[in-house]
């Protein structure tokens, strides 16, 4: 599975936009249609590419706040819960982008954007903290993110 200087060009381009199109990609890198549908097939099939995706304007749609959400689990020797166990109940919630095992003092790492600090409160009181396993949360709420 080795790329080339052409695979990491594409690459970079579908990274920025995605939904460019082959021959906007074929003229930006100056190569025949052709090649390049051939090479994003072959990077589709490889794995490499794996989705296609957009990103959102979160103010827009009323979930300007984000947050992160650190979570240590509690270990109980006859009840152990894990942490992939807490990861998956958490990950289907609509105000979690994104759920992370991690090492160090915490366990689990997840991202959230929601409408509020009242709605930000009850995902943690009323939901987080009531889930089997999980002893402590530790929450970050993000002041400015910088964009790529």
């Amino acid at each position: 599975m080795k790329l080339d200087a052409l695979d990491m060009q594409v690459l970079e381009i579908l990274e920025k936009d995605s939904k460019l199109s082959i021959k906007q990609i074929s003229k930006m890198v100056k190569k025949p249609i052709t090649t390049i549908h051939n090479r994003i097939k072959k990077l589709e099939l490889q794995g490499i590419i794996t989705q296609y995706t957009i990103k959102l304007n979160y103010e827009k749609l009323g979930r300007a706040i984000s947050a992160y959400i650190l979570i240590t689990v509690k270990y109980l020797e006859d009840n152990r819960v894990s942490q992939s166990e807490i990861g998956n109940k958490v990950k289907n919630r609509k105000e979690v982008e994104s759920v992370s095992v991690i090492t160090g003092e915490k366990d689990i790492i997840i991202k959230v954007r929601v409408a509020s600090i009242s709605q930000l409160n009850k995902l943690i009181t009323n939901y987080l903290r009531n889930i089997e396993g999980i002893d402590k949360t530790e929450t970050m709420i993000v002041l400015e993110e910088i964009k790529s």
